[in-house]
């Protein structure tokens, strides 16, 4: 899961949301320096994405791109549910995907002034051009692989990804779909 992904799996507390949000901008102890929800929020995804790279609908996606994209497989197949969940909102959440992403980026802005450095770039571009409701389309899904791409070290070939996710669509669709229940069951073992 990525942004979407996690952020629908957050729960209400906006605590929780916002150490969701920037947990892959806290290295180690940095941890520490965040209250005791935001420290929460930062385990749960955590916990999320240990339980994503073992579900077995998430290798098959993985495995089916590895082969071209190495180690960028697990964070394409990231983006490509984030896609999906983008696309199919509907079926999984009664509030609208605009309201959604609106009050998410809402949310994590009242916390501004403590979240990471490159978490406050990401949130300033992505809500400006509302990536958690683009993803849901081909183009916009290849305009966030595409930045990625940019910013890789490495030739990860992530602005190709789009035309793999196109050509083999219908069985990431029907992986996505059999980690969805899995992965929202196992968010609700946290009791929030």
């Amino acid at each position: 899961m990525n942004y979407l992904g996690h952020l629908y799996l957050s729960g209400e507390n906006e605590e929780i949301i916002t150490g969701n949000f920037i947990a892959d901008h806290v290295k180690g102890r940095m941890i520490d320096r965040f209250g005791f929800g935001i420290r929460k929020g930062i385990l749960l995804h955590r916990e999320i994405d240990a339980f994503t790279d073992s579900h077995p609908a998430f290798l098959q996606s993985k495995e089916r791109l590895a082969v071209k994209y190495h180690k960028y497989a697990g964070v394409i197949t990231d983006m490509f549910y984030d896609h999906f969940l983008s696309k199919y909102w509907d079926e999984y959440c009664a509030e609208d995907l605009d309201s959604f992403a609106s009050r998410m980026y809402a949310i994590v802005t009242k916390r501004f002034d403590e979240i990471p450095g490159t978490a406050k770039r990401l949130l300033t571009f992505m809500a400006r051009d509302n990536w958690l409701k683009s993803y849901g389309k081909p183009e916009g899904l290849a305009r966030a692989l595409g930045g990625m791409a940019r910013r890789t070290t490495f030739d990860s070939k992530m602005d190709e990804a789009v035309q793999d996710l196109l050509k083999d669509y219908d069985f990431y669709h029907a992986e996505f779909a059999d980690f969805m229940p899995a992965i929202t069951a196992f968010r609700k073992t946290f009791g929030f």
